[in-house]
Order: structure tokens, then C-alpha cells, then sequence
């Protein structure tokens, strides 16, 4: 397999090798937070409604952001603005010129290599339906 993440920037890929670069953690789907004053994003541990949880994978990911008022298609978000995508995120890592995590599925050949290096949002995420208060937000930023 090319290493075609190591050769075409992000706006030259096709649609396949695009979403081949999700590692599938999840962390693009929870609530962020951003202060007002200072600019600064926090990330909460509360996802979307439409993640599956077990499986960190859209339910609905071709109508998401018709179902999702404030849901993102990457592809049409200028790559300058993806600082609020975790530091882990390939199309980040690409964008600041990075080199790919060794556990990433397109490095490690595995699926579940995400999961191992303790990444995926699985692991600490809950649903947005399962809070009562979403005003309530603050509660559940992580450290």
C-alpha cells in the first residue's frame, strides 16, 4: 500500500484515501467548549448523539450534518481552523506537516491499534443523551 498521506497534501486525495485517514477515535465527535476571552477550546467527554460509542463511528455520518446543527464536514472547513480537532488527528498532523502516530490503522495494519494506544473516545466518552443538562457542559471537560 502507497503511502499517500506521505505524498498528496489534504486537498489532493481522493475521497476514498480521505476517509481512510480517520482512525476512527472518536474524538472529533465530542463537545468542545471555547472561552471567549482567550480563545482556548476545551474538549469535553460528552459525544454526539449520533456516535456510536462501542464503535466510535457515525450513525448517520452521510447525514450528519444535515441532522447536526453545529457537525463539520472536514473536507469543506479550511484547513487552517482544524486546531480545535485533537493533536492526535491525522488530517491535523498532515495539515501542521506531522508525521502519522505508529498506531495509526494506515501505520500499525490494525483496526483496533487506536483502542491499544488508549486513544479511542470509547473508552471515557458518554453520550449527549445521557446528561441531563447540556448547559451543563462545563462538568464534563477533561483534564
Amino acid at each position: 500500500m502507497s503511502k499517500f498521506w506521505e505524498t498528496k497534501t489534504l486537498s489532493t486525495m481522493t475521497g476514498e484515501e480521505w476517509e481512510s485517514l480517520c482512525d476512527g477515535c472518536g474524538q472529533c465527535c465530542l463537545h468542545k467548549l471555547e472561552d471567549e476571552d482567550t480563545g482556548d477550546i476545551y474538549m469535553t467527554s460528552v459525544a454526539c448523539k449520533l456516535l456510536d460509542l462501542k464503535n466510535c463511528r457515525c450513525t448517520k455520518y452521510s447525514l450528519r450534518t444535515e441532522l447536526v446543527a453545529d457537525c463539520m464536514n472536514l473536507r469543506d472547513v479550511d484547513f487552517h481552523q482544524y486546531d480545535w480537532l485533537p493533536k492526535t488527528c491525522a488530517y491535523r498532523l498532515l495539515h501542521e506537516q506531522k508525521p502519522l502516530f505508529a498506531w495509526h490503522p494506515l501505520i500499525s495494519g490494525q483496526k483496533n491499534s487506536v483502542g491499544k494506544a488508549g486513544i479511542s473516545a470509547s473508552d471515557f466518552a458518554i453520550s449527549e443523551t445521557a446528561i441531563e443538562n447540556m448547559d451543563d457542559l462545563e462538568d464534563y471537560i477533561l483534564e
